[in-house]
C-alpha cells in the first residue's frame, strides 16, 4: 500500500499538532507557513484534558508540565462582588489527563520539538490550489509551487484555503473586541488566586491565570462590547490602550483592578466568528481547526478542538491508501463536525460554567485516540 504524500497549510497549533500526528502514523508529511520566522508572541492558552490527552500521545505532556501553571480549578465570580457562582476543581484524575495554563509560545514551541525543521518551510503564502486528478498543487506568493496528494488547510480564521475550497465568505463581528496581555507577576502587589478565574459581569468578562509553573508571568484576557465597525486580523499586531481596558473594568473587584495596574501595555483584536460549514472537505483538500470552526475564546476550545482535530485526521489517514483519500475525509468530518458544531454554538452563548448546570464531563472526558471514529463525538 502507498501512503499518501500531505501537505499541511499553516504551521500553527493545529498544523502543528497534525505534521505530528500524522509523522506518527507515518505519512509523509510537508508544513507551509507564510510566516518568515517564529516568536513568542505574547498570549496564554489553556489546555484542558481533552486536548492534553493528544499532547500527551505526541510526547509533549512532559515538557509542558515542566514549564505551565496547572491550576487548582476553574473558578467563576462575580465581577464586582467576588461572589463565587461556580468552581470546578481540576485534580488530574477527574478526566484523566491534566489541565494547564501556559504561554502559546511555549506550546508552540514544544510541538515544534516533535516535528523536524527540514519539513517546516517558512515564507510560503498560498496564493492558489490546483486539483489534478490525482494530486494537488500549491502556489506560494514567491513563485514556487508544491505538489501532495492531498492538503490539509490549518491557515486559521482567516484561511486561504477554505475560501479556494469552498468559497469566500466574511466573518462574523458581533461587535465585541479582546483585550490581551501577558506581564510578569512582580508587578504586582501580591499573588493573585492559583486558579483559572473568570470573573464575570453584565456585559464584559476577564479571565485572569498564571501562565508559567514558577507563577511568574501572569495573563489576562477580556471581552467587552465596542459598537461600530473597528475591526483587525486576529493577531498582536494591534496595540490598545491600557487607561481604556482599565476604565472598562472599574467597577470591577479589587483583585481584578490590581492585576490591570499591573499590566503596563495591551493588545486588541476583534472576536470572529463563522457559522459551521457545509463541508470540510472537497476532494483531496480538507480543513482542520479555525479554518472550519472558528471559535470565540469562552470555553477555551479553539486550539484545542484544532488538536483533537489532528488526532483523529490522523486516526482516519492511518490505514488509507492514495485512493482512500477523499472517503477518510468524510469519515473524519462525520464524527468530528457535530462536536466541533455545539461547541462553537455554547462558546458563542458565552454561558459555559457560569452556573452549575453545564455538565462538562462530555468536552473534557473526550479522548480523541480512542474514541469510537465510526460515530459522531460527544455532545451534551
Amino acid at each position: 500500500m502507498t501512503k499518501p504524500k500531505m501537505a499541511i497549510v499553516g504551521a500553527g497549533m493545529g498544523g502543528m499538532a497534525a505534521a505530528a500526528t500524522l509523522r506518527q502514523a507515518g505519512i509523509d508529511v510537508q508544513v507551509y507557513e507564510q510566516a518568515q520566522r517564529f516568536g513568542r508572541i505574547g498570549a496564554g492558552i489553556q489546555m484542558l484534558p481533552n486536548s492534553m490527552k493528544v499532547l500527551r500521545g505526541i510526547g509533549v505532556e512532559g515538557i509542558l508540565r515542566e514549564r505551565a501553571h496547572a491550576p487548582y480549578s476553574h473558578l467563576n465570580r462575580v465581577g464586582d462582588t467576588g461572589e463565587i457562582k461556580r468552581e470546578l476543581p481540576m485534580p488530574e484524575d477527574l478526566y484523566g489527563a491534566p489541565f494547564l495554563c501556559m504561554h502559546r509560545g511555549d506550546l508552540h514551541e514544544a510541538l515544534m520539538s516533535v516535528v523536524p525543521n527540514e519539513i517546516i518551510h517558512l515564507n510560503k503564502k498560498l496564493v492558489g490550489l490546483e486539483q489534478n486528478g490525482g494530486s494537488v498543487t500549491l502556489s506560494f506568493a514567491d513563485g514556487t509551487t508544491a505538489t501532495a496528494d492531498a492538503v490539509i488547510g490549518a491557515d486559521g480564521v482567516h484561511s486561504l484555503v477554505r475560501d479556494i475550497v469552498i468559497g469566500p465568505d466574511k466573518p462574523i463581528h458581533r461587535g465585541r473586541i479582546a483585550y490581551r496581555a501577558v506581564f510578569a507577576a512582580d508587578r504586582m502587589p501580591k499573588q493573585i488566586s492559583g486558579s483559572r478565574t473568570k470573573w464575570w459581569g453584565e456585559d464584559r468578562h476577564i479571565v485572569i491565570y498564571y501562565t508559567t509553573r514558577d507563577r511568574s508571568e501572569v495573563y489576562l484576557v477580556t471581552s467587552v462590547p465596542e459598537p461600530g465597525d473597528w475591526i483587525t486580523p486576529e493577531s498582536w499586531s494591534a496595540k490598545g490602550d491600557i487607561v481604556e481596558l482599565r476604565a472598562a473594568y472599574a467597577g470591577f473587584h479589587e483583585e481584578v483592578r490590581m492585576v490591570l495596574d499591573a499590566a503596563t501595555e495591551c493588545h486588541k483584536w476583534a472576536i470572529l466568528e463563522r457559522d459551521p460549514l457545509p463541508t470540510w472537505s472537497k476532494g483531496r483538500v480538507v480543513l482542520i481547526g479555525d479554518a472550519c470552526h472558528p471559535m470565540t475564546p469562552y470555553m477555551a476550545q479553539g486550539a484545542a478542538t484544532s488538536i483533537e482535530d489532528a488526532a483523529v485526521l490522523a486516526r482516519c489517514l492511518k490505514d488509507v491508501a492514495v485512493d482512500g483519500l477523499e472517503a477518510a475525509f468524510q469519515r473524519f468530518e462525520a464524527h468530528r463536525k457535530p462536536r466541533t458544531s455545539k461547541i462553537q454554538a455554547i462558546s458563542s452563548a458565552n454561558t459555559w460554567m457560569s452556573d452549575g448546570n453545564d455538565d462538562p464531563s462530555w468536552l473534557y472526558g473526550y479522548d480523541a485516540w480512542g474514541v469510537n471514529l465510526d460515530a459522531p463525538a460527544p455532545t451534551p
